[in-house]
């Protein structure tokens, strides 16, 4: 089963608008990469929910509930969105300082590819990443 890392301005979409929605789509991701990411996951794969812009810190855990279908608000339908429901917050956020801190987490897509917004987490890091922020893998 694969890992994940999806991040949003908290001003646009926060953790705690995911808590309070409960499901719903992760939409909206224009860029071709990303969108490919998106197209990957599977039902009941996890993502870290990252807090962008001045945050920078990984806040919780999201869980797929409905695999890739066409996002209604691309005209040219090429991007698709899936379903996230918010299982967990990290008991303790995992900030991007952390993370360019440690070797094992510094070669994350996140660290080498600043601006895509849907990357996959490799799963040592992803253990690694579970265990600072205090939660279970």
């Amino acid at each position: 089963m694969a890992h994940w890392l999806v991040k949003s301005e908290p001003g646009t979409w926060s953790w705690d608008d995911q808590v309070k929605a409960g499901r719903t789509h992760w939409d909206g991701v224009r860029n071709h990469q990303a969108a490919n990411n998106l197209r990957a996951m599977k039902k009941g794969e996890r993502c870290f929910f990252y807090h962008s812009g001045e945050e920078r810190r990984i806040v919780g855990i999201v869980e797929v509930v409905r695999e890739a279908y066409p996002d209604p608000k691309d005209a040219t339908g090429k991007f698709v969105m899936v379903d996230m429901a918010a299982p967990m917050p990290l008991k303790t956020p995992v900030s991007l300082a952390d993370i360019k801190a440690d070797p094992l987490l510094r070669e994350m897509a996140l660290v080498r590819q600043s601006r895509l917004s849907v990357m996959p987490v490799e799963p040592a890091q992803w253990k690694l990443l579970c265990r600072l922020g205090g939660v279970k893998p």
